[in-house]
């Protein structure tokens, strides 16, 4: 993707990929709205209500997203270190936002793009979406989250940007994070930067926030990969970032 992004960029593609939420949200409010006055009259200021709440979370949650999305320093990455001369390695789950803005940011990095996106096993119908609306960079491998092609002690800096989330399966998500501690030099970083399962992102967006992980879930994740979190940095209340080194190491 180009790294000037463009208005409203982020929160229209959410619409964009998600659209047969908002359109199935769409007609139910619609359906409700229409027939509030054929319920039993004692239902009636409650089907209102509901209905105005239900248009006002949706709302609420896209300008949280505006926010999140177009507004925040998100995309600025500056948790990322001086990456010029460092061999680092970007792994994404089909929908690459970052790795023209490493590149911009740092010329001399020696980046690896990678893409785990398996259709068998991540069934998001929304990353399908991604993908054909900007297809993979010619450069980017396609990988395995079970074995990635790459020596041990490889790279200086891992990136997983808002895509380990995808991995739904326990198992699969630890074999994943060993990869990564596996092609990580015993004194490199890694950075997952993902939503939580939290208060503040079910006040966003509720039912929604099911499809994140809680804290406890990725750091017991991180302990059975035998890594650790060194640090932790929030961009806006929504969005964590994880500093991870290898368990015992130190910097």
């Amino acid at each position: 993707m180009e790294v000037k992004r463009k208005p409203f960029q982020g929160v229209l593609n959410i619409i964009r990929f998600n659209w047969h939420f908002y359109l199935l949200a769409g007609l139910l409010l619609i359906g409700l709205l229409c027939f509030r006055l054929t319920l039993p009259q004692i239902i009636q200021p409650v089907a209102l209500w509901l209905s105005i709440l239900a248009i006002l979370t949706l709302s609420l949650s896209l300008l949280i997203s505006f926010h999140i999305y177009d507004r925040s320093d998100l995309y600025t990455l500056n948790w990322l270190p001086n990456s010029d001369n460092k061999k680092v390695l970007n792994i994404n789950a089909g929908f690459d936002e970052t790795s023209e803005i490493i590149k911009s940011k740092y010329p001399d990095t020696e980046l690896t793009i990678c893409d785990f996106y398996n259709p068998d096993k991540h069934t998001e119908i929304s990353i399908e979406r991604a993908r054909k609306a900007y297809p993979p960079s010619p450069t980017t491998i396609q990988v395995s989250t079970d074995k990635l092609p790459f020596q041990e002690n490889f790279f200086d800096y891992t990136l997983a940007i808002l895509s380990a989330h995808e991995i739904r399966d326990s198992r699969e998500r630890i074999q994943f994070f060993k990869e990564l501690n596996r092609v990580t030099k015993p004194r490199g970083q890694i950075f997952v930067t993902e939503h939580l399962r939290d208060i503040n992102n079910f006040a966003i967006y509720t039912v929604g926030f099911f499809h994140f992980f809680s804290k406890t879930t990725w750091v017991n994740t991180f302990k059975k990969s035998n890594l650790k979190v060194k640090s932790e940095i929030k961009t806006t209340p929504f969005i964590t970032t994880f500093i991870l080194i290898k368990d015992g190491d130190t910097l």
